[in-house]
């Protein structure tokens, strides 16, 4: 395993100065004044995200005694309609469903819902909505508040037990079904009525450790992420065991080493990261998706935003098996088949850049020439029946893998990582999407049988992509492009049947690079530290260390990046993804 000592930042930032809130007294006292100094008529909506925990919130902001409280889930439909609605896209199965197109006006019960707001209307004094959809309840308030949680959070809450869905009780479900409603229909659902909100909001509040919520106002978060999209950034990235989990990223990103084993990290998937904001001191956490949402063409850049809408499309992540295990063995489904079956508009195309490797490390990848389908899905079926061992170095190539080694994977291709692999996975987002073939006879962290699906993968696996295909189109597929004093670039790949592109830079001194209206995500992969400058000097000098990705905005344009600290004077590595448009 590499010997460095981790200089990996797990609490990147975005620094600026401004007032925040801190702890209940805090807050209540700065939004009384606004109750106080209000005459007649004032209505405050307090909107919540899903996973927001309510048996603290709700008592303390009731605390600034309205002459009314509405708690939207009175709203509602009962638990029984909303199941009822939401069942065809939540499904039967423990992973997949379908993605929903709801409103909060399909949660709220019609009549209730035109009631609440003619009371709001008739009522003199100060009146305080609050919950999920407040801001729907009530849409032309005085005054919007907005309670924020990240999804990362949410898992662990759902893992805990702790929280419900959007009007349904399912807190005593398993965490997998959690994340599936959360996913396919509240997460939706919240991100719709979030994304009007966020041009308004007159405050915003942070409320992830429980008992030390923290406020700033709209303008503080606003500010914040206008900055933040106008320079380089990382998002807040978070650890995951697995069960084939290793221990490389336990030494090189500094983390607790009496967990058993660290499988994950997802170090740019804004969907689920966090991103903070340090205000004068104090990290503020947000989720990284309000970037994404707020300031869209910036971050992503038009021809992305024209292509994607409000999706960030491009995920890097880790996948550790150093003194561990394989993954499952696995295939992701093509763009047809995610598209009819689960709704969603593109698939999990990727690939994996070896960062480190242990001597015997292995990637499997493609089938071997002459593989015998109706064979091949028989022998599956089997194993999942009887629980006999699948011969998997019958079916499918098994590459040795190597530091700095690119593995390519278009969707339909059989592939999984072997043992001893540090894994940078880049691939598009739609990241639920992994139909598991085999996973070696092991259970999950939960003591269970992780869910198989054959039936799934048998429908998408590009039979033809044998053995000959592979080694000539996915294996190490390294061409020069340009370079340099100091520097040379290679394209990596992806597939020509992959939107994302990777180019390789390895430099000793300054190599400049252009977003070329696209937002750039980047790893530095070899060398202790680099550092990220302006040309013109638009951001202040932003330093990475190994192993750290990191986000350049479209709105950046120009940008270099060369060796820094103890690495100057020698050679350091990017790897650097951006959506290809034209070859």
């Amino acid at each position: 395993m590499n010997a460095r000592t981790s200089n990996y930042d797990k609490y990147p930032s975005t620094q600026m100065e401004a007032r925040i809130w801190r702890g209940w007294n805090e807050i209540k006292e700065e939004l009384e004044h606004h109750l106080t100094s209000a005459e007649g008529h004032f209505v405050v909506a307090i909107e919540c995200y899903q996973g927001v925990y309510h048996e603290e919130t709700g008592p303390a902001l009731r605390a600034l005694c309205p002459d009314r409280w509405i708690d939207t889930q009175t709203i509602f439909k009962t638990t029984d309609e909303i199941e009822k609605m939401t069942y065809p896209y939540v499904t039967d199965d423990r992973l997949f469903g379908y993605r929903s197109h709801f409103t909060y006006a399909d949660f709220m019960d019609e009549k209730r819902l035109s009631d609440i707001r003619t009371e709001i209307n008739s009522s003199e004094g100060t009146i305080i909505v609050y919950g999920h959809g407040a801001a729907f309840v009530a849409p032309d308030a005085d005054l919007n508040i907005y309670i924020d949680m990240a999804r990362w959070e949410i898992q662990q809450r759902s893992r805990r037990h702790e929280t419900n869905g959007l009007g349904v009780e399912n807190r005593n479900e398993e965490a997998s079904r959690h994340y599936k409603r959360g996913y396919f229909v509240d997460w939706p659902v919240c991100d719709r009525l979030k994304k009007e909100i966020l041009p308004k909001a007159d405050y915003w509040m942070d409320t992830h450790i429980p008992g030390q919520p923290k406020m700033i106002t709209g303008d503080t978060l606003r500010h914040g992420l206008e900055k933040t999209a106008h320079q380089p950034f990382r998002v807040v990235p978070f650890f995951d065991p697995a069960p084939w989990g290793g221990q490389w990223m336990k030494k090189i990103c500094g983390l607790p080493p009496e967990q058993s084993n660290y499988g994950w990290c997802f170090d740019c998937v804004p969907e689920e990261n966090s991103l903070y904001l340090d205000i004068s001191g104090t990290l503020f956490e947000i989720p990284a998706n309000d970037l994404v949402f707020y300031k869209t063409r910036d971050l992503l850049g038009g021809p992305v935003e024209s292509r994607f809408g409000q999706d960030f499309p491009i995920r890097f992540d880790f996948l550790d098996t150093m003194e561990g295990g394989n993954l499952s063995l696995q295939v992701h489904p093509t763009t047809q088949y995610i598209r009819d079956t689960f709704g969603i508009p593109y698939t999990q195309d990727e690939s994996y850049y070896l960062l480190d490797a242990g001597p015997g490390a292995t990637v499997f990848l493609g089938l071997k020439t002459g593989t015998d389908p109706k064979e091949m899905i028989g022998s599956l079926n089997e194993s999942q029946e009887t629980g006999k061992p699948f011969d998997a170095e019958r079916y499918v190539n098994r590459w040795p893998a190597r530091k700095h080694d690119h593995f390519l994977i278009p969707n339909g291709t059989v592939h999984c990582s072997g043992a001893d692999a540090m894994v940078l996975e880049i691939s598009a987002t739609p990241s639920i999407f992994t139909f598991k073939l085999y996973d070696w006879g092991r259970l999950g962290l939960d003591g269970r049988p992780r869910p198989i699906n054959i039936g799934h993968g048998s429908h998408v696996i590009q039979w033809e992509r044998q053995t000959d295909f592979v080694q000539k189109n996915l294996v190490n597929q390294v061409t020069p492009i340009a370079q340099g004093d100091g520097w040379r670039e290679e394209r990596t790949g992806l597939h020509e049947n992959e939107f994302i592109e990777t180019r390789r830079h390895w430099f000793t001194k300054p190599v400049t690079h252009h977003t070329d209206n696209g937002v750039n995500v980047l790893n530095l992969v070899e060398g202790e530290e680099a550092v990220v400058e302006s040309p013109t000097k638009a951001f202040e000098p932003f330093v990475v260390h190994y192993a750290e990705t990191f986000i350049i905005p479209a709105a950046v344009r120009e940008y270099t990046i060369r060796p820094y600290g103890k690495s100057e004077g020698k050679e350091c590595g990017t790897i650097k993804a951006y959506i290809r448009f034209r070859q």
